[in-house]
């Protein structure tokens, strides 16, 4: 009861619940999520997995005996990120894929290759996501925050569809962040052309989008046994969250979960029953929480509608 109780305290005052006194607070009684090999036989492609928190989710995907696919950018790191995890954990089962999620090209020849080679996906993990310093283009020219965090994995969960369906219940996990709290969404704007460009702000907005888009996936493809969920992870160190962020860094350091302790929730997500009986929902310490805390960061149904509607029109796909 009182863990309960000081888990609402955090959850309303929002701040406290994000950080490493939060996660300690609440793993109170929680077991490993990887005990039992609770991902043997399943498939699972996580993005960005070289660096920071994408790497300890895919260890503990690993630990958790995944068929365990690595989407990456740069091959040479995801190479030596797979030679890490076999000799941490010997039995990993790990296979290397090149894709920049940025790049709709590269996403298209991965997929394309990835239909082919491989059967089913169990679980499809939108990790990959940047915090850029200024603005700049992706291969196809549009904002690459943008391109990287929202209009590439919306590509990629719709080349996918056919590997997941049979993968049912497959299930779509989007990396979000709490800071999607701050932002609303704009479909009048969707690259925030007209806005001065601010990192920070822009990186939010697409991780509303990421949260949309769980929902969304979950009422178009729930039928066909494929639901979307949203996940932030709490402040967690990472390297390039201290480069991008260095002030927030600074002050915030003390405090800040491990990268462990940010991914455990996804590799929980990934096989936990309770996920797929709430389907859309944004988690975080393995508990679904509010999507927004100011009723001026509300989206209408129509907007909801014209998202995937612009999202389908960028990425060159069908929109029924």
């Amino acid at each position: 009861m009182l863990r309960k109780a000081l888990d609402k305290a955090m959850d309303l005052t929002v701040v406290p619940g994000f950080t490493r006194i939060g996660y300690s607070v609440r793993s109170r009684g929680w077991s490993d999520p990887t005990a039992g090999k609770p991902l043997d036989g399943k498939a699972v492609l996580i993005t960005g997995p070289t660096a920071g928190l994408g790497t300890a989710t895919a260890k503990g995907l690993a630990r958790a005996g995944a068929d365990l696919h690595l989407a990456v950018r740069n091959l040479p790191k995801g190479e030596s990120l797979e030679e890490e995890i076999r000799a941490e954990i010997p039995d990993a089962k790990v296979t290397v894929w090149e894709c920049d999620v940025s790049d709709l090209d590269s996403v298209r020849g991965f997929a394309g290759i990835f239909c082919d080679s491989v059967d089913r996906l169990d679980v499809l993990i939108h990790n990959a996501g940047i915090l850029a310093a200024e603005r700049k283009r992706s291969a196809q020219g549009f904002e690459l925050t943008f391109a990287t965090n929202a209009l590439g994995p919306f590509l990629l969960t719709e080349l996918l569809l056919e590997p997941l369906e049979r993968g049912t219940p497959a299930r779509v996990i989007f990396v979000s962040s709490g800071g999607m709290y701050a932002e609303r969404l704009d479909v009048d704007d969707l690259q925030l052309e007209r806005r001065e460009f601010r990192g920070d702000r822009f990186y939010a907005h697409t991780k509303r989008i990421e949260v949309i888009l769980a929902e969304l996936i979950s009422e178009r493809y729930g039928a066909r046994g494929i639901t979307g969920h949203s996940s932030h992870p709490g402040w967690a160190y990472t390297a390039g969250m201290a480069e991008a962020l260095p002030r927030f860094h600074k002050l915030t350091g003390p405090i800040l979960r491990t990268a462990d302790q940010g991914a455990d929730t996804v590799v929980w997500m990934s096989h936990a029953p309770e996920v797929l009986t709430n389907p859309g929902e944004f988690w975080h310490d393995r508990e679904p929480r509010p999507k927004h805390r100011l009723p001026s960061t509300r989206e209408t149904a129509v907007e909801r509608e014209d998202l995937w509607r612009q999202l389908s029109e960028l990425a060159g796909v069908r929109s029924d």
